[in-house]
């Protein structure tokens, strides 16, 4: 079943018979959005900096769920807008103080956009090189993002915007309506081309979202297996999976969140959730919950004898 393929995943990432899911690591990254200038967050943007310290306190919900599984949490800032006192642990590498207001005028700059692609890259080299991760979590915190991903899901996967425009943190239906209207502005005004991923992050995503893209593409590239988690999440594996397709042999997909859309986003990367749980939270939450499914699968693998080897045995006594 899943187990298996998850070992037989494992196994084929690092080369071996005998995988090892040993060494979890979960990696957030934080920056705000312009856009939350139009209502389309029921919170206000400094939460996304008071989610940071509860990160960096141990005090949220991935703190919470990585103790249970024994991942190690890192979390970077690469563009939180509201001032604040930054708190010990915490890896700053800010490209700007959030995005533009993709109704407008463009997220950032092509240059912001990879140099936010950059510090994904550099921040989970670097993270590999300490941990010796194996598998790797990739989450995130940024009020106003879910229209972001909303607006890159559309574009990536080339359908409407009303298809895969959810609530977010729990705005009401006539909410909704607006950040459609504003999503589908946003793509008419920047005319976003897939075949140029850098532009379209650059025209309507998030440099938290970026910074997950160059964080995934770099944990493919180190060997490691990589954790998929949300809808948000989700919109920077459709950037990586766009810029390098052969990514996704590396990636899994760890819940099916309840933004509606999550489906479009698992459809276009062919990756089945591991787990369906209706979770809406972030922060890699999701991945840390599938984490335990990774580590029993290559622990199968790598622990359980074979049917062969032990008609051997009863052949062979000696």
């Amino acid at each position: 079943g899943r187990l298996e393929e998850m070992g037989i995943k494992l196994a084929g990432i690092q080369g071996t018979e005998l995988p090892k899911a040993d060494a979890k690591l979960s990696l957030i990254y934080a920056g705000d959005h312009g856009v939350t200038a139009e209502g389309v967050s029921a919170s206000p943007p400094f939460v996304t900096a008071i989610m940071v310290k509860a990160f960096c306190a141990g005090k949220a919900g991935i703190n919470v769920l990585a103790g249970i599984t024994g991942a190690q949490v890192k979390v970077i800032d690469v563009g939180v807008a509201t001032p604040y006192e930054e708190p010990a642990g915490l890896i700053v590498r800010r490209i700007r103080k959030g995005t533009g207001n993709i109704r407008v005028e463009e997220a950032m700059t092509r240059e912001e956009a990879l140099l936010a692609v950059a510090a994904g890259i550099e921040t989970t080299v670097n993270a590999i090189a300490e941990t010796g991760a194996n598998i790797i979590g990739i989450g995130e915190m940024g009020i106003g993002n879910t229209t972001s991903a909303a607006a890159l899901t559309a574009v990536f996967t080339h359908r409407d915007p009303a298809t895969v425009t959810g609530g977010g943190t729990g705005i009401g239906d006539a909410s909704v309506k607006r950040k459609i209207k504003i999503i589908k502005e946003a793509i008419e005004l920047h005319q976003p081309d897939t075949a140029d991923p850098i532009g379209v992050i650059s025209k309507i995503g998030g440099l938290e979202i970026a910074a997950m893209c160059g964080a995934m593409l770099a944990a493919a590239a180190g060997d490691a297996l990589v954790l998929i988690d949300g809808f948000i999440s989700g919109a920077g594996a459709l950037c990586a999976f766009a810029m390098a397709p052969v990514v996704r042999e590396r990636m899994v997909l760890s819940h099916l969140s309840a933004e509606r859309g999550h489906r479009a986003m698992a459809a276009k990367l062919e990756l089945k959730p591991l787990l369906d749980l209706g979770l809406r939270l972030g922060e890699g939450t999701g991945a840390a919950m599938a984490m335990p499914l990774i580590e029993a699968g290559a622990a199968l693998l790598s622990g359980m004898g074979t049917l062969e080897e032990e008609l051997v045995k009863l052949q062979d006594p000696s």
